[in-house]
């Protein structure tokens, strides 16, 4: 069995970008072929584009996928708002998405989003169908963690629960190993039971460090706007969905991938055994990303 941690060519990759979208600067990258299909992928709160793990991502484009990743405002090389005083909304991410989607001269693309991606991409199903050929929902939920506006949705674990009501103090955010530090124990306290690769967090953590000038800007996703509940439209979407969803998401339990699943016309849901709240690990990668070619395929509008 090959190892699925081995990248695609690196050649595959092009240098990242800066292009200018709604009067802010989004850095962007590319890999593959620009003639293959295109594939758009939008990361969750607080994640630069290098969450999106370039050998995965990489592995992807070998696929016969176009696969485009970015900074969301406040991360990476991206336009910086002042530290818990952001000035855009959630419309203002979505308008982003379909920016970058213009600086590619693409009309339509394949979305994937993971957490708050996933959310956005909802959106642009919603919003912009013209400009989405497929969503692949990741990590997501129909309407935020179960309570008494969701009381069909599985609520988010004691444990995670506890750790909201009682947060640990922010890090500080010019200490690059207190930073990386800070994301470890995120990624351990939303996994599932497939063991945490840290040193692949750490890399991670520590580029994401690196390319960001304002490191602290990131917690600016927390406080924006978030408009009207779109759990009340999610019919509306005629996209052919994919939900990929960790069977042990202590965030948004299973029952949130099933009721998107239910909810969501022309939905296929797939589950990530052992799986939490996070990126997906290398080990199950052989699944999602057979998953996601499949969806992005000549079947697909």
């Amino acid at each position: 069995m090959h190892d699925s941690r081995q990248a695609a060519s690196p050649s595959q990759a092009t240098p990242q970008k800066t292009v200018h979208v709604n009067d802010v600067d989004l850095a962007v990258q590319a890999f593959g072929d620009p003639a293959a299909p295109a594939i758009l992928l939008i990361s969750g709160a607080e994640s630069s584009m290098d969450w999106w793990d370039d050998d995965f991502t990489a592995r992807l484009a070998a696929s016969g996928r176009y696969v485009i990743r970015y900074d969301t405002r406040d991360t990476g090389r991206s336009t910086t708002f002042p530290v818990g005083a952001p000035t855009y909304t959630q419309d203002d991410l979505l308008a982003d998405a379909v920016g970058v989607l213009d600086a590619y001269n693409l009309a339509a693309a394949h979305i994937v989003g993971i957490s708050m991606g996933g959310g956005l991409a909802q959106l642009l199903g919603i919003e912009y169908p013209e400009r989405v050929l497929s969503l692949t929902l990741m990590s997501t939920s129909p309407g935020g963690p179960g309570g008494p506006d969701n009381p069909d949705l599985p609520p988010m674990s004691e444990a995670l629960a506890k750790m909201f009501e009682e947060p640990a103090s922010d890090p500080d955010w010019s200490d690059r190993d207190a930073v990386i530090a800070y994301f470890l124990a995120a990624e351990h306290a939303f996994s599932g039971t497939i063991p945490v690769d840290e040193d692949r967090v750490r890399r991670t953590a520590g580029r994401a460090f690196d390319r960001s000038p304002v490191p602290a800007a990131a917690s600016n996703h927390w406080m924006i706007e978030g408009g009207e509940p779109i759990r009340p439209r999610l019919g509306e979407i005629t996209a052919p969905t994919l939900v990929l969803h960790g069977t042990e998401d202590p965030l948004f339990p299973y029952g949130h991938a099933e009721a998107l699943a239910r909810e969501i016309p022309d939905t296929s849901l797939v589950p990530l055994p052992g799986v939490g709240h996070q990126m997906p690990p290398y080990q199950v990668w052989d699944t999602v990303i057979l998953a996601i070619v499949g969806h992005t395929g000549p079947r697909v509008r």
